[in-house]
């Protein structure tokens, strides 16, 4: 059994780490780059780096913030926001990421899964899917809808039929993100994470949630997520990354040791 991976998540907006609820109300909590550091260095297994606004305001990545960030750290590092070609893939590629993660953009035009995968290997395509709990419908009836630009825009595609289109384009892994659950804290989206990792072949990071290690737990044991993604629990010292590992490992989840 592969090691379940613990990934910090770090939305940034105007270059500074931002943490909301529910994609609102954004608070600006701290420097991206020191923090990614600071992940690293405690043992995170991979950093996750989301330029939360570059969809919606139609503009690039802050390429600069991305090679910052991948000077400071020595682990897998995921990139995401406003990557809408194949240069914009490459040039985070070589600005030091190792992963590049699409959503809005390949809602948009699906070919650009392929095409990247195609040219880079589906390992570095990361499908990034920002899912709403709606009423379940000839178009949706998965009951989960496909939301886009940083969560503003609904596009009335099923989230199961997109994760599955998703993977059969190339796609190495997805990253699903509940908006619903998204900075409450309340823990993850467990049957909408149950449904997509049950569904597709690839792994499956649960995102949208995690307040407590038991959150952590059950969407890594039940939910069978690849790995988790945290925010708010890290970003405001409730744990630190060798505490939920500690805790998790305690409990028979297999983790990457910081022991």
């Amino acid at each position: 059994m592969l090691s379940k991976r613990i990934i910090p998540c770090l939305d940034v907006r105007d270059g500074k780490t931002t943490k909301g609820i529910k994609f609102k109300e954004n608070v600006d909590i701290g420097d991206p780059v020191e923090m990614a550091r600071f992940y690293y260095e405690e043992g995170a297994d991979e950093i996750v780096f989301y330029d939360i606004t570059a969809s919606s305001e139609r503009r690039d990545i802050m390429i600069d913030v991305v090679r910052r960030v991948a000077e400071k750290i020595f682990i897998p590092f995921s990139v995401g926001g406003g990557l809408r070609t194949i240069e914009d893939m490459r040039a985070v590629l070589l600005a030091g990421a190792e992963k590049v993660s699409v959503n809005t953009a390949a809602v948009k035009d699906p070919e650009i899964i392929s095409a990247g995968a195609g040219a880079f290997g589906s390992q570095c395509i990361v499908l990034g899917m920002d899912v709403k709990k709606v009423e379940p419908s000839e178009k949706t009836p998965s009951g989960y809808e496909i939301v886009i630009h940083g969560g503003r825009t609904y596009t009335g595609i099923d989230a199961l039929a997109w994760a599955k289109k998703a993977e059969d384009l190339g796609a190495g892994e997805i990253c699903l993100n509940s908006i619903d659950a998204d900075g409450t804290k309340q823990g993850y989206e467990i049957a909408l994470t149950s449904l997509i990792s049950e569904n597709v072949n690839i792994p499956v990071i649960a995102s949208g949630g995690a307040g407590n290690i038991n959150h952590m737990h059950d969407v890594l044991k039940y939910a069978k997520a690849d790995a988790a993604l945290i925010a708010s629990i890290v970003h405001y010292g409730t744990y630190t990354i060798k505490q939920i590992k500690d805790e998790l490992h305690s409990r028979g989840i297999k983790v990457r040791n910081t022991w």
